[in-house]
This record gives C-alpha cells, sequence and structure tokens, in this order.
C-alpha cells in the first residue's frame, strides 16, 4: 500500500466539500464480463469501468474531492478497496460496473444500493459480482451487511434515486433503457461501510449493446449523469 500514500499526498486538492471514492470493478486478471464485438475483438468489463470511473472523476473534481481505487488495470481486492475507502475518509463509495447476462437479449442500465432483496434477477447480478468471496467470508460479509443495512440504506436509497434520476434523462438521446433503481447484497458496498451504489452501465454481452457503451457520446453522458446525481444528492442533503 506505499504506492496510495505517495499517490494520496500528491492527488489530494486544496479544499472540497466531499470525499468521493470511484470504483472501477474488477482489474488485473479478474476481467469481469466479456462482451465480443466480433469473432476476434473481445471487450473486457474491467476495461470499460475503468474509462468510465476517470469520466466520472473528471466531472466530480472540479467541486469535489474525488479518488479512484484504481487508476491502471491491476486486480484490487475487496478489503483493499474498503481500506481505500477508510484511508481518504470517503464520504460516499461508488462502484462502477457494467452487466452480462446468458441472454444476449438483454439491455439497459440500472443503479444498485446496499440493501436486502427476494429478486431473482437481482441475485444473478450478486453472484456475479461477490463472486470472488467464499465459504467463511461469505458468512463474516453476511453480518457486516447487515449491520451496515442499518446505518446506510436510507442515505443510499437517497443517492441512488438521485443519481438515477440523472442518468435517466441525460442517456435519453442514445436510447438506452432504463432497468430502474434496485437493492442488492453487494459486499464491496458492505465493506466500505458508507452510504455507496453498484452501477451497471448496460450489457457487454448484448453485442449491439455493446456498441453503444463503448462510445464517447454513452460514456460523457453516463459520467456527467453520475456526477449531477451525486450533486443533487450532496445538496439535498445539505438543505438550504
Amino acid at each position: 500500500m506505499k504506492w496510495l500514500g505517495l499517490w494520496l499526498i500528491f492527488s489530494l486538492p486544496t479544499a472540497a466539500a466531499n470525499v468521493i471514492l470511484l470504483d472501477p470493478g474488477h482489474g488485473g486478471e479478474e476481467t469481469g464480463a466479456i462482451g465480443k464485438l466480433d469473432k476476434s475483438r473481445r471487450v473486457y468489463e474491467k476495461d470499460l469501468s475503468l474509462r468510465l470511473a476517470g469520466k466520472i472523476k473528471h466531472h466530480l473534481e472540479k467541486t469535489h474531492t474525488v479518488f479512484l481505487t484504481r487508476s491502471v488495470d491491476r486486480a484490487v481486492s475487496l478489503q483493499e478497496r474498503a481500506d481505500i475507502a477508510d484511508k481518504v475518509k470517503a464520504d460516499l463509495f461508488v462502484s462502477v460496473h457494467f452487466n452480462s447476462s446468458t441472454d444476449i437479449k438483454a439491455h439497459g442500465f440500472e443503479t444498485y444500493y446496499l440493501d436486502n432483496n427476494h429478486d431473482a434477477a437481482v441475485r444473478k447480478v450478486e453472484k456475479q459480482e461477490n463472486i470472488t468471496l467464499k465459504g467463511e467470508d461469505l458468512v463474516v460479509n453476511q453480518i457486516l451487511i447487515d449491520l451496515t443495512i442499518q446505518q446506510t440504506v436510507q442515505a443510499s436509497r437517497a443517492l441512488a434515486l438521485a443519481v438515477h434520476g440523472r442518468l435517466r434523462s441525460h442517456l435519453q438521446p442514445v436510447g438506452i433503457t432504463n432497468r430502474g433503481v434496485k437493492k442488492g447484497l453487494f459486499y464491496v458496498l458492505a465493506l466500505s461501510k458508507r452510504p455507496g451504489l453498484l452501477l451497471e452501465a448496460g450489457f457487454v454481452s448484448n453485442m449491439g449493446e455493446l456498441k453503444t457503451i463503448q462510445q464517447e457520446e454513452f460514456m460523457e453522458r453516463y459520467a456527467l449523469g453520475v456526477a449531477n446525481g451525486i450533486r443533487d444528492y450532496l445538496k439535498n442533503k445539505k438543505g438550504p
């Protein structure tokens, strides 16, 4: 973690009202979902999430202190991501992902916050994003989730609604389907122990949607929607 200390020293702005930690999903040997543009060209979720998180950071750092859990293609454990959140004293934690399904027609964007659910479709997403935890870790982190839900669920839900509301309007011109705000059990959110979201920005398993989400216009619109939604949430939280 030596790199983190040096990085924080040279990256910290002189003043900002809130600290936001953006978490590009996966990295290194953990590629995340894999999409195919054709027989020879593959697209990895880890690359898309890093690209999108960087754009969100660009828009947010004009008004807030913003950090990334990774800025290059490297593996970062769930615990390390949580440790970074503690290190930078993050007020919000936003994990950036892209979706995948065995149904190649599945499409659209959705926004998750940490809470219990009973939806079979949501459980498939949970399984995909929690894949690195097994055995005893699952039991320990289930307990942690229960505690974190009690402390953060209301704030996380308000944040999700603010961000998703902005995404609906920002993404309307590119024609991507709105799949709504959902609650799910994601260990990376529980470990962070603060209000947070897990974003699923589109399906890499859908070839048509994959072409859309790779485009600069989509990336910019999505990033700006997230940034504006976070600003809306923070403004409303402070009140008049």
